[in-house]
């Protein structure tokens, strides 16, 4: 839903009882409010916090990175290490063999199956690992590629990953999938809720920084 006012913004109503901002990827603002909260008392709360948008607006457009082209030599993110494109006529799909990713063409479409075909090779078994080890309860697993969420966990303990996060590195991808098994314990983000994750990686702080500070990265395709 998009409602104009003196900025343009997405609002999204709900039960919660409080008005929230969020900008997202590609700088744009959301609000999240109230469901019977009046317009002009989520645009007073916008004006009042103007000038934080702008900033956190430009730091976001400050962050988006050139446009990828998909040439020899151009750098890609896996598993949180920059590696060059190589076209080799004599392979087909997309290969990586430790130094250099080689292709016949590479294309968007063509990466995206690549880094979801070996992000479910590599989180699948490391959530059944950290489940049995902790004894979470979870149903479903679900890849999919996401704007603004690197996992979430359902009410039915459904349990889904962003598969974007091939490109990070793997203790990232570890605190992702702790972070959402531990939701399976606990729906919110209490005290409780973090002391679960630093029980199971004390060093947990680190991965969280680095998705604040890189994550915008991870979604250069």
């Amino acid at each position: 839903m998009q409602e104009l006012g003196l900025i343009d913004y997405t609002l999204i109503r709900s039960s919660r009882k409080t008005l929230g901002l969020q900008i997202n990827n590609i700088a744009d603002l959301v609000v999240r409010a109230p469901k019977n909260l009046p317009i002009i008392d989520i645009e007073k709360f916008i004006k009042d916090k103007a000038n934080w948008i702008e900033k956190k607006q430009a730091l976001i457009k400050s962050q988006q990175l050139p446009e990828t082209k998909y040439q020899t030599g151009e750098m890609f993110l896996y598993l949180g290490q920059y590696y060059p494109l190589a076209f080799k006529s004599k392979i087909q799909d997309i290969c990586f063999d430790g130094d250099c990713f080689s292709a016949t063409t590479f294309n968007r479409k063509a990466f995206l199956e690549f880094y979801k075909a070996v992000f479910k090779k590599i989180a699948i078994p490391r959530l059944k690992y950290y489940a049995e080890q902790y004894h979470f309860d979870y149903q479903k697993i679900r890849l999919k590629k996401q704007k603004t969420i690197w996992g979430s966990c359902s009410a039915n303990n459904n349990i889904n990953l962003n598969y974007l996060l091939i490109q990070a590195p793997i203790m990232v991808i570890d605190y992702v999938i702790v972070h959402e098994l531990c939701h399976s314990v606990h729906k919110n983000h209490s005290r409780d809720f973090w002391q679960l994750v630093e029980q199971i990686l004390p060093k947990y702080k680190a991965s969280k920084s680095w998705l604040k500070e890189n994550g915008y990265k991870l979604h250069n395709l």
